[in-house]
């Protein structure tokens, strides 16, 4: 309902204040976005809870300064503060009848189940992209370990696999996956450990370091090299369930362990151990999106930012 701020609380004549020479009419769209600012105290973060991109904020900000003829929010600091017009405005329109703001649109929601190393290694920057700029949605991830496929539940999934697989069971069984990359996984050790002049060169070699096996590959059998080789340890092995802790051990502790072939490009302080292993071991990632929203235009842009995670590391996987 068009308020006509005329019918607002008398100014202070104390101070000049510029008003427009004719009642304004503003639709509650325009009222709400000047509100949310001057809650917010950034145009950022009001942009995000109004779904606007900032810019288009600024825009009907300006239109509304335009119309009343005077500034509502002044620069301090790289942040928007109420000016004394802003704020009188702002008083006017808290003194009505509340309005109940509207809903967040129930459809706006995307369910992500996706492996732990590639959150965390390729699409992590990506994601918070996508959470910055949809404030508005509602969002579920579910992280899976490097043996598991998406059986939960889920509009988008992005798995590690094997390299032949295809469509899979569970909830996309209907479903062709679409192989974004293929993973060469090598031993790494942090080069502060083992420079590149002396670095290990066979199996032998390892004696000589503790060797770290994350617990979310246990059993997967493009790695059976690197499991039969911890199968000949009794002492020098640590296992553990939390990949991150799992990736820190190999930076932090003169231990060795297993990663992606980009796991240097990600850290300049970890160094390769090609040439330890006769047989490759590779793994492909797996995308997969549920045909009953794909067309979601929520679930698309999900699908881009995951697709543009892997094309700008282009050059990491190519010839694999």
């Amino acid at each position: 309902m068009p308020i006509d701020l005329s019918r607002g609380r008398a100014p202070d004549t104390s101070v000049p204040v510029v008003r427009p020479q004719v009642p304004l009419a503003l639709d509650e769209q325009t009222l709400n976005c000047f509100l949310v600012t001057a809650r917010c105290g950034c145009f950022m973060q009001a942009a995000r809870r109004l779904n606007l991109k900032p810019v288009a904020l600024r825009k009907r900000l300006a239109a509304l300064e335009a119309r009343l003829g005077y500034s509502l929010f002044v620069n301090r600091n790289n942040n928007p503060v109420l000016s004394q017009q802003g704020e009188r405005l702002q008083q006017v329109l808290q003194a009505r009848e509340p309005v109940v703001p509207p809903a967040r649109e129930a459809s706006a929601s995307v369910r992500l189940a996706v492996a732990e190393p590639l959150l965390q290694d390729l699409l992590g920057r990506n994601l918070i992209n996508f959470v910055r700029q949809h404030a508005g949605m509602r969002l579920e991830v579910a992280t899976l370990d490097g043996r598991q496929v998406p059986e939960q539940a889920a509009d988008v999934a992005l798995w590690l696999g094997d390299l032949d697989q295809g469509a899979h069971r569970g909830c996309f069984a209907d479903t062709t996956a679409e192989a974004l990359a293929t993973l060469e996984y090598l031993p790494h050790i942090a080069k502060r450990y083992a420079r590149e002049a002396n670095r290990p060169t066979s199996l032998a070699h390892l004696q000589d370091y503790m060797l770290v096996q994350w617990q979310g590959e246990v059993g997967v059998q493009a790695l059976t090299p690197w499991q039969a080789l911890l199968s000949t340890r009794s002492a020098g092995v640590t296992q553990i369930q939390d990949y991150e802790m799992y990736c820190q051990l190999i930076k932090c502790s003169a231990s060795v362990g297993l990663l992606p072939h980009y796991a240097a490009h990600l850290d300049r302080g970890l160094l390769a151990l090609p040439g330890l292993f006769r047989e490759p071991m590779r793994r492909r990632v797996w995308l997969a999106v549920d045909e009953r929203t794909e067309a979601d235009p929520l679930v698309q842009v999900m699908v881009g930012a995951i697709r543009a995670a892997f094309e700008e590391r282009r050059e990491w996987f190519a010839g694999r």
